[in-house]
């Protein structure tokens, strides 16, 4: 690429967790802009098992064309978190990235989960994140477009996800909650993200995991590094997302997935944490067109359903501004632009004087986007109010009809 086209180009990623797998394939592919690297990780010897050290990680940055900086860090010493970040600003003269990558996993019961690995997974996960975010965002703020970007899910609170390994699900979503509080509490100066697998990702840890022959059913670590690129190039406006791999490299224009499989044709596996519908997990709270937070619930949800279902065709083919005015949980001013290119939808009045202004409660609003409530319903037993234009009242129950397939 030249020169210009080098996005991360002299920018300084701090990753944890960077001689192998995940962080290292992140690495790698900011490594080829010409980035600075610093890898926090801990193996400075070779492993018995595991591939890699921080140094052997650094000779292949170096020769993808990146500059390294290898430092010993177990995330669970916050001193060595603080020396390696000293070091790195040192070095390179600031912070511009930094990529919570390190994790511990075990996939066991409560009554099965030795003391200690409980503690391995809430130091590492939960205070590792938290305290490198802590160390390296002084600098962080001070660079020109600076991102935090963990590697954890999108918060899913069905007992599923928390009955198998209730401890492992703690410290990821511990990750997660980190994502929501400093994404807010940093907004405008550092943008913070989380970024997660839609299927199992072939790692040593999945190796260990899976056993013989799980990689058939995994991805290759470049679809994480290409998603993670994405994020990281991204301005800091861009913030406070819970981001799915394939749905934001879909949303990017990538056709072709089989060039992330190790096995092309064979069927993947799921990863932890997602239900099938993968819509709700793309997109973030946005803010309204008049710039109100949106109030978090099941209203706001189902408008982050509708945005990622929007289409260029549902516009040309509806060309009409809905306003919703809602009583109860959630509740207030939400609106869908059907009309502008593009489409938006959200809390707060529309971009433009709304064509059908539509009064129920948040509930009843919810059930009908749902398809457990059809508008003609709702409106002939008086649970919905339409004030505007008829016609494209009517036109939006297509559009349900549409939509709720996705939701």
């Amino acid at each position: 690429l030249p020169p210009s086209f080098r996005k991360l180009a002299g920018c300084t990623l701090f990753i944890t967790g960077a001689s192998r797998g995940i962080g290292k394939a992140i690495a790698l592919k900011a490594a080829k802009d010409g980035a600075n690297i610093v890898i926090a990780a801990k193996t400075a010897e070779p492993h018995p098992t595991l591939p890699g050290t921080i140094y052997t990680a650094a000779e292949e940055i170096e020769a993808a064309g990146g500059k390294a900086l290898p430092c010993i860090v177990n995330v669970r010493e916050e001193q060595q978190i603080i020396n390696a970040v000293e070091k790195a600003v040192k070095t390179f003269g600031g912070i511009d990235i930094l990529v919570n990558n390190a994790s511990a996993i075990s996939l066991t019961g409560t009554l099965e989960t030795a003391t200690k690995k409980v503690n391995l997974m809430l130091d590492v996960n939960v205070r590792g994140t938290y305290l490198t975010s802590k160390a390296c965002l002084p600098y962080l703020r001070k660079s020109k477009n600076p991102h935090i970007l963990n590697l954890s899910p999108p918060m899913n609170l069905s007992p599923m996800w928390f009955k198998n390994h209730c401890a492992y699900t703690i410290s990821k979503y511990g990750m997660s909650m980190c994502v929501l509080g400093m994404a807010e509490e940093f907004r405008g100066e550092v943008a913070v993200n989380a970024l997660w697998p839609k299927t199992a990702i072939h790692t040593a840890a999945m190796d260990m995991l899976g056993g013989a022959g799980i990689e058939k059913q995994c991805r290759k670590t470049d679809i994480l590094a290409d998603a993670a690129y994405c994020i990281l190039t991204k301005p800091k406006t861009f913030t406070g997302n819970f981001i799915i791999d394939e749905v934001l490299l879909r949303e990017e224009g990538v056709k072709d997935f089989d060039v992330y499989a190790i096995a092309p044709g064979h069927p993947l596996m799921p990863d932890f944490f997602l239900d099938v519908e993968e819509k709700k997990l793309s997109g973030s709270q946005q803010e309204g067109a008049d710039g109100a937070k949106e109030p978090p619930g099941p209203v706001a949800e189902t408008f982050r359903v509708i945005r990622g279902a929007m289409t260029e065709e549902f516009v040309r083919s509806t060309q009409g501004v809905f306003q919703f005015d809602l009583s109860g949980d959630g509740g207030g001013t939400w609106y869908i632009d059907l009309k502008t290119s593009g489409g938006s939808a959200g809390f707060g009045k529309p971009p433009m004087t709304a064509d059908v202004v539509m009064s129920m409660s948040s509930a009843d609003f919810v059930k009908m986007f749902t398809g457990k409530l059809k508008p003609t319903m709702a409106f002939m037993s008086g649970k919905l109010r339409i004030k505007g234009n008829m016609a494209l009242a009517i036109k939006l129950e297509k559009v349900l009809s549409q939509l709720s397939s996705k939701l």
